[in-house]
């Protein structure tokens, strides 16, 4: 039997320490791990709530588009915000990449493991086919 899994990392610390994936992919469904604004060198250091999402979608992207996908093929995201007044913020940049796209979302408010840290954000997609690349990775 074939493992059909792959994963993807970005290398934040937090990966190793912790043991997951940014990103894994079995089959057609990709899930993207509580996402936020770091690198392999810790936090960002963006002060804006819309800052830290525009950063963490972009990583989402990466990943998703990585494992052979794109941001139409996601069909939840979960945002969790450190202070609900900056869910507008937040919420108007998630809108921006997904306005045509229109996944299932729910945002809250929610304490994050740095104070930093101001959005955390996960992501499911399902690809409706492999390109042949994933086909022969799977």
């Amino acid at each position: 039997m074939t493992d059909s899994t792959l994963r993807y990392s970005t290398g934040t610390p937090w990966e190793a320490v912790a043991g997951y994936s940014r990103a894994v992919r079995n089959g057609g469904m990709i899930f993207v791990s509580g996402t936020t604004a770091s690198s392999e060198a810790g936090a960002m250091g963006l002060e804006d709530a819309g800052e830290q999402a525009r950063a963490v979608l972009e990583i989402i992207r990466s990943a998703v588009e990585e494992l052979g996908g794109s941001l139409a093929d996601i069909v939840r995201t979960r945002i969790y915000v450190r202070d609900i007044s900056h869910w507008e913020a937040v919420a108007r940049v998630h809108g921006e990449f997904f306005s045509d796209i229109r996944p299932a979302c729910t945002l809250v408010e929610a304490r994050l493991v740095d104070d930093s840290l101001l959005v955390e954000i996960e992501a499911e997609a399902v690809v409706a086919k492999a390109t042949s690349e994933m086909r022969d990775a799977l």
